[in-house]
């Protein structure tokens, strides 16, 4: 679905992201991990038309990116950055309505059936009793839940989320992560986000894409990432592993 080809960015001559050639799996969800500035949110950036490629090409569906409609993309692609705007006096429901934009357009109506799919996003990430309740004042993860509605309001079929865990504690980021992993396997949406928790990029995701210094130094499955030396790799320094007894999944921590 989507392709990268020797992408590249750079800013003043520096280079950000060098050339870089990724696929990515149509229906999974695929993790970009790394330290700061080592070139995660620039590479989101570029699947998401938020920067265009210094050099080389992003391909969706086969076509560049940048030759699609704005309305094109968002047919295909919903996208949430690390810092979503202020949605001060919106409530939940006004926001996921805002999914429906592509499909109606700035002075289209809204029929039934978009309010149906609206309510329906609402739903599925457990925020019915909220929907009238402004924004605002929500928990951290109840907004993020409302952001992530109103991803599922566009109805993509792929979702790019950048560092989405980034304001939660922990019990919000495991929260957030499994309903996004529900969606993924629910409805088959492609995920493709940016966290920087190794351990939990490793439970909830099927491939993990670790960058330094702007390229890629390591791909695969959990399992084939999770390993001292390619730890040692991404974010320099010697980290222990253990395999969970009861998940069988391979866990860092710092000896």
């Amino acid at each position: 679905m989507y392709q990268l080809v020797n992408a590249s960015f750079q800013v003043d001559g520096k280079k950000i992201l060098k050339p870089t050639s990724l696929v990515f799996k149509s229906g999974k969800v695929t993790t970009l991990l790394g330290h700061n500035g080592c070139g995660k949110s620039t590479l989101m950036k570029l699947l998401s038309r938020q920067n265009k490629t210094y050099s080389g090409t992003v391909l969706l569906n086969e076509k560049e990116v940048g030759s699609l409609s704005s309305q094109d993309f968002a047919l295909n692609v919903a996208y949430l950055p690390q810092h979503p705007p202020v949605t001060d006096g919106v409530t939940v429901r006004e926001l996921v309505c805002f999914g429906r934009y592509p499909w109606k357009g700035v002075f289209g109506r809204y029929s039934k059936n978009d309010y149906q799919i609206v309510d329906d996003a609402i739903n599925k990430v457990g925020l019915t009793e909220f929907s009238q309740r402004f924004v605002a004042t929500l928990s951290g993860g109840e907004r993020q839940r409302a952001w992530v509605a109103m991803l599922l309001a566009q109805q993509s079929t792929c979702i790019l989320l950048d560092e989405p865990t980034s304001a939660l504690d922990v019990a919000h980021q495991h929260e957030l992560l499994s309903l996004i992993r529900e969606l993924n396997q629910s409805l088959g949406l492609t995920v493709i986000m940016v966290l920087h928790d190794i351990n939990m990029a490793a439970k909830f995701s099927d491939e993990l894409i670790a960058l330094h210094s702007g390229q890629v130094i390591a791909s695969g499955s959990p399992s084939e990432l999770m390993t001292t030396d390619n730890l040692k790799k991404i974010y320099g320094m010697d980290l222990s592993l253990f395999t969970d007894p009861i998940t069988g999944k391979t866990i860092s921590y710092i000896a």
